[in-house]
């Protein structure tokens, strides 16, 4: 698989990602089973052979479970970190999180920055994170908190490079006035279907009605040399498998994504994640099934080319309107 260098770093990663939400199976704080960890390396090994080289995950995934079950996959297979760039994410309190009662909040203060990433480590079994990012933005975060833990964790050697997630343009400004190290990525949700980061230069004059704002950040993260990765990049199955009562649009989308994929001889995960992989601004899909046939479907959008007309026509689907 080609790769693309992570920016202003000497991190070379390939074009997709593999995001590690779900293999620590379920979300509450049952043990562990052994099919579970099967069926976690079995989808690790087989991202790997598809030539991903990027694993992602947060702290909250399946409530740390998808890191341990990641860190019993790499003990059981020495030499199988170094093959790897390992990303994580904090910032995000569940619910009751650490004493029952407390509601679900965002947190960015430098102890629990601190806190997230040493619990990250010690369930991965590794001494570095190649890449954290700040999960969903805090609406009291404190940028100087955040420069102080940033600046803890560079130093120590646990963590080598920073960056976001679902931050907008304003928001990451706001954390570059304090923070000394760059950010390097801003991981967002973005797919055919949920397209408004790139709609929205589309219809800058035409203010349509009920879309959503973007605030420019695809194209100021351009700009300032930063890393875009597309969580959720095939709609959760939603341009596959549409539900019986989906909306035009989704219907329309999920018929010419299996059409182009016959007619180019490849899967229809390749087709979707390729328009993403088409935008000029370098765009990293995250993959998220567990299932090796998937993943492997998945890979092969790195072998496939969409024309200008091909891209435009599957944007046009997926918007459910012309453009204007």
């Amino acid at each position: 698989m080609r790769t693309y260098r992570i920016p202003q770093t000497t991190t070379d990663v390939s074009r997709i990602a593999y995001g590690c939400m779900n293999i620590g199976g379920s979300w509450d704080r049952s043990p562990l089973t052994d099919a579970e960890i099967s069926r976690a390396s079995r989808a690790v090994h087989a991202a790997l052979e598809g030539g991903i080289t990027l694993f992602d995950h947060a702290d909250i995934y399946c409530r740390g479970k998808s890191e341990e079950v990641f860190g019993a996959v790499l003990r059981s297979s020495p030499g199988l970190r170094a093959k790897m760039v390992l990303q994580s994410k904090c910032g995000i309190r569940v619910a009751g999180d650490p004493v029952p009662g407390l509601p679900g909040r965002y947190d960015f203060s430098a102890g629990h920055i601190l806190a997230s990433v040493e619990g990250s480590l010690r369930r991965l079994g590794t001494e570095t994170l190649d890449v954290l990012l700040l999960h969903r933005p805090d609406p009291l975060v404190e940028p100087e908190e955040v420069a102080r833990a940033f600046d803890a964790l560079h130093r120590s050697g646990k963590v080598r490079s920073f960056g976001v997630s679902n931050h907008t343009a304003g928001q990451i400004e706001l954390l570059r006035s304090a923070v000394d190290q760059p950010l390097v990525i801003n991981q967002v949700e973005l797919s055919l279907l949920h397209h408004h980061l790139v709609n929205e230069g589309v219809i800058a004059d035409r203010n349509e009605a009920g879309s959503p704002r973007a605030e420019g950040t695809l194209d100021y993260c351009r700009l300032h040399n930063i890393l875009i990765q597309a969580w959720a990049p095939v709609a959760g199955g939603q341009l596959f498998d549409p539900a019986p009562d989906a909306e035009g649009r989704v219907r329309a989308a999920s018929e010419l994504v299996a059409a182009m994929a016959a007619e180019k001889g490849t899967s229809s995960e390749a087709v979707a994640l390729a328009w993403l992989l088409r935008h000029p601004a370098h765009i990293q899909p995250i993959i998220g099934t567990t299932q090796p046939g998937r993943i492997a479907a998945s890979c092969l959008a790195d072998g496939v080319e969409l024309s200008r007309e091909e891209w435009y026509a599957l944007f046009t689907a997926g918007r459910g309107a012309k453009v204007p």
